[in-house]
């Protein structure tokens, strides 16, 4: 007789430009692609194309009311009961949800990665694990403004202004405090060798006691 346990949940939260997504991509690496579905928490962030362009350029992207939790929770627990999802594409040029979407199959990691995924407790107890990046906040703002500027076709003006008025208020009010709320905290994000060692051993050893069992 085979039964099969649900997947593992991960949560990884951090700053914006805390190096989150390098932690995904190195658990992605050492745990397995085939292994992971993975929910980037900007992929739903709430469709704005009923609004004027210049009104979407000063939506507050970092509050938790900008986000689609109901949709990413319901795909989590699609993905737990093993059905597959169709995850939204945002254009961050746009600030709108593509007409196309991308198909994330079940998978026996569930990996969610935003910098407010531990705010929502709904969300956060879908989680086995949860992990939190952190890093001094002057190599955030950098990174951020680079990725802006080189991927999101942003100027440096806008990208220093929305800093100012929304990333670091919010940062203070909703992100650092969900810290709180981690199991572990990787500091230096992805080139923590020593944490990333300990944290995918334990994702190991999650998987195996979900493992099919043999009768």
């Amino acid at each position: 007789m085979t039964t099969q346990s649900s997947p593992v949940v991960i949560g990884i939260a951090g700053g914006s430009g805390s190096g989150k997504t390098t932690v995904v991509h190195q658990i992605l690496e050492r745990v397995g692609w085939d292994r992971i579905a993975y929910l980037p928490h900007d992929a739903y962030y709430k469709d704005a194309s009923h609004l004027p362009q210049s009104e979407r350029a000063h939506l507050n992207f970092d509050h938790p009311n900008s986000l689609d939790n109901v949709l990413l929770i319901d795909h989590i627990h699609r993905l737990l009961e093993g059905e597959a999802v169709d995850v939204p594409l945002y254009d961050f040029t746009t600030h709108t949800r593509r007409e196309e979407t991308r198909r994330v199959l079940p998978s026996p990691v569930v990996l969610v990665e935003g910098i407010l995924v531990f705010v929502d407790k709904e969300l956060r107890n879908l989680m086995d694990i949860k992990i939190y990046v952190e890093i001094d906040s002057d190599i955030r703002f950098i990174r951020r403004l680079l990725r802006d500027i080189h991927e999101r076709d942003r100027t440096v003006d806008s990208v220093v202004d929305q800093y100012q008025s929304s990333v670091r208020p919010m940062h203070i009010r909703f992100v650092e405090p969900s810290k709180r709320y981690a199991d572990v905290l990787i500091p230096e994000g992805g080139y923590n060798e020593v944490a990333l060692e300990m944290v995918t051993g334990r994702m190991e050893s999650l998987l195996g006691s979900h493992a099919p069992a043999q009768e």
